[in-house]
């Protein structure tokens, strides 16, 4: 796949580390916890003790979509069903912020306590959501441990270094501003992104003649599915491919979520 850097050893390795260093919950702690988020699956996986964590979502299985899914292997999956959730007696339920509104209702008239996470479309926001999850957890010192590994590695991988003009663009020839958390690793990554050229802070579509108008000096398009897809047909137009020959496929599963993986991401741009 052209355009994807192997992630260093430093930054595979800390992630493993985290994975691993886990101790006794502690008594006040929740004892069964249940994510129903691929976002919120990934941090709980990194800093939940052992037996603390019962179930994740579906999602976090796939490896297209999810960086720690090998991880995830290791546990029973929701589908976010109020019913099966229910039945796993949960003692905390973590939910995203765009989780089905009636399934959190219901779950919470039943007792049981929710606390729902926002999108993390930031670095301060990603630090927020991991310091966030370690107090649900009752898991401050590993959320600290963590966090520090996360800002250690970032000051590394963060490039000062202009790189030039990219373009991120996706099927339906949706873009992503510097709000975003595409955006935010484009800019850690030593790019400006060209939706700044057009007022685009935001995820919004963006005509395929204002991407060639920009001339980015390098193209970011988001990984293909299987299958044929209308949506994705803009990408195999001749002008993108004439546009900008360096063109990264990125790894979904590194830039989907604010967790510590988009470290991967910004060095794989580098």
């Amino acid at each position: 796949m052209r355009g994807f850097v192997r992630p260093s050893r430093i930054i595979a390795g800390w992630l493993a580390a985290m994975l691993i260093a886990a101790g006794a919950p502690v008594t006040a702690a929740p004892q069964r916890v249940v994510s129903m988020n691929l976002c919120t699956d990934q941090l709980a996986m990194l800093l939940a003790a052992e037996g603390q964590l019962i179930s994740v979502s579906h999602l976090a299985r796939d490896p297209r979509m999810s960086a720690m899914a090998e991880t995830a292997a290791n546990y029973p999956v929701n589908h976010g069903r109020a019913e099966e959730i229910y039945l796993l007696r949960p003692d905390l339920v973590i939910a995203g912020q765009f989780e089905s509104g009636p399934t959190l209702q219901m779950l919470r008239r039943l007792g049981i306590r929710v606390e729902v996470l926002p999108p993390a479309e930031s670095i301060k926001a990603i630090r927020s959501g991991i310091t966030r999850m370690g107090e649900l957890l009752v898991r401050e010192d590993a959320a600290a441990d963590l966090l520090a590994g996360f800002d250690r590695e970032l000051a590394r991988v963060r490039s000062d270094h202009y790189r030039g003009k990219a373009a991120l663009y996706y099927a339906n020839g949706i873009t992503s501003g510097r709000n975003t958390l595409a955006g935010t690793i484009l800019d850690a990554a030593g790019y400006e992104n060209i939706a700044g050229d057009y007022g685009v802070d935001s995820t919004t579509g963006l005509p395929l003649e204002l991407v060639v108008m920009a001339q980015p000096d390098r193209l970011i398009t988001g990984a293909k599915w299987p299958g044929q897809s209308r949506s994705e047909a803009i990408l195999d137009h001749p002008a993108l491919k004439k546009l900008a020959p360096d063109t990264a496929e990125v790894t979904d599963r590194d830039w989907v979520c604010g967790t510590p993986f988009i470290l991967r991401a910004i060095e794989a741009l580098q």
